[in-house]
């Protein structure tokens, strides 16, 4: 995440800063109680007390503004409790975290954003299994389609804590309303609205897969999307589990079918080029011609809200806002693609399962969700503390019973695979690399 190594979550955001560093709470967020422990402030964390002086180190990807944000999110339970969390970002999170769980200096609590490495460290029984305290929690408070992904072998080592939704476009309103474009709610329509934009002298799409070490992740959730609304759930988590090859014909036609959007010079790449252009071009600059009317639609995840100058008005009567990536097959319903992060234990002191615990509950979604510009699936957030419109429209995907969610496919996979020959393969396909070649090349990589 330049700023951005994991660009899933963790993003600078402007203007967010002096709200961060003005939501106080009571106290000074030391290492001991405040002088309001007591209170009836601190009613809500009477069940965490008895940890009074005890610190508790938390490490994750999340770092700038948006770190600011999370210490300020659980200052309140620090000066009620008297525990002192210790977090430390690093741009170098994934790469770092086995190094330190390896070397035996691993964090007490971890952020981790992929469920494969939470499987890698479970499996070489190096995580803690949840506290009963933390398992009821992260039950009741839940839906059963994510606490599957923080599960290794029938054992729930991971909460799942911040969310985002992946199938969205993002357009300019005002560029729609003036041209007269109506949204499409099918695929057929997005393509024939791609074709009359494009006639119109305007490109229809922007990407951008440049990120650093992580190039080529973008086209991945190209390739994601395009497969739950071609195939279903059922044959998705067949692929991403390896039960089906990564070369299936299913999965071929799958990319093939992204390939006429993302691999179509008439489409491509309003504001930087041509097709080529797409992987020299960095995922938080892609969609940024969308609010210059130099392209229409860029497909990316709810947070790429944050990537939008500042000024810029999301809303649906706005600059910029997003729909939902319209459904191929009707018969497989509209499933959503999405990820999020993990809190994971390496240690299991009593102070540790505490933080866990209350990372899983109610007082803490909302007060995160309270100092915005952040989701998740936990059923105990309330609404009407998350203000930003397309925060709120990720929350309903996210609480919506009838809706079919599935993870984000390459952080599902095995590291060497998702975040390695996956990522690089969308980017020799993206210049020019023919679908069965590189699928192979991949599928031979799955060891």
């Amino acid at each position: 995440m330049a700023v951005f190594t994991r660009p899933r979550q963790a993003f600078v955001i402007a203007g967010v800063l002096g709200l961060a560093l003005s939501a106080t709470a009571c106290g000074t967020g030391d290492d001991k109680k405040s002088s309001n422990a007591g209170s009836a402030e601190c009613a809500a964390y009477d069940k965490y007390d008895g940890h009074d002086g005890k610190k508790v180190s938390i490490y994750a990807s999340i770092r700038d503004a948006e770190a600011d944000l999370l210490r300020n999110s659980w200052k309140t339970f620090e000066d009620c409790t008297g525990i002192e969390i210790d977090y430390e970002g690093n741009a170098e999170f994934e790469a770092q975290l086995p190094v330190r769980v390896d070397g035996g200096n691993a964090p007490d609590l971890a952020f981790v954003p992929q469920p494969g490495l939470v499987k890698r460290f479970a499996d070489a029984s190096k995580l803690k299994s949840l506290g009963a305290d933390t398992k009821t929690m992260a039950e009741q408070n839940m839906p059963a389609d994510w606490l599957k992904y923080g599960t290794v072998n029938g054992t729930l080592y991971g909460v799942p804590l911040g969310a985002n939704v992946k199938s969205f476009v993002w357009y300019s309103p005002k560029l729609f309303k003036e041209k007269g474009w109506t949204v499409p709610t099918s695929w057929d329509d997005m393509i024939k609205l791609s074709d009359t934009i494009a006639a119109s002298g305007i490109k229809p799409w922007c990407a951008g897969i440049e990120s650093g070490d992580a190039t080529g992740w973008p086209a991945t959730d190209w390739i994601e999307d395009v497969i739950l609304r071609t195939q279903g759930p059922e044959v998705y988590d067949q692929w991403t589990t390896h039960a089906i090859p990564f070369n299936d014909p299913r999965i071929v036609d799958a990319v093939n079918r992204a390939g006429t959007i993302l691999k179509n010079e008439k489409y491509m790449n309003g504001g930087f080029g041509g097709v080529k252009s797409i992987g020299t071009t960095a995922f938080g600059e892609a969609g940024l011609p969308v609010t210059t009317g130099k392209c229409a639609m860029h497909r990316q995840a709810s947070f790429y809200a944050n990537q939008f100058p500042e000024g810029t008005k999301v809303a649906e009567d706005g600059d910029a806002f997003a729909f939902y990536f319209p459904a191929i097959d009707t018969a497989k319903g509209k499933p959503v693609l999405g990820a999020g992060e993990f809190v994971v234990g390496f240690a299991d002191r009593p102070e540790v399962q505490a933080v866990q615990t209350y990372l899983a509950s109610a007082e803490y979604v909302n007060s995160r969700a309270k100092l915005g510009n952040w989701v998740t699936a936990n059923n105990k957030l309330d609404i009407a503390n998350v203000a930003s419109p397309i925060d709120k429209l990720s929350v309903q995907i996210l609480q919506d019973k009838t809706g079919v969610f599935r993870f984000d496919g390459s952080d599902l996979m095995p590291a060497a695979v998702g975040a390695g020959t996956f990522w690089k393969g969308m980017v020799e396909w993206i210049n020019g690399k023919d679908t069965a070649s590189v699928l192979q090349g991949i599928e031979s990589s799955w060891k």
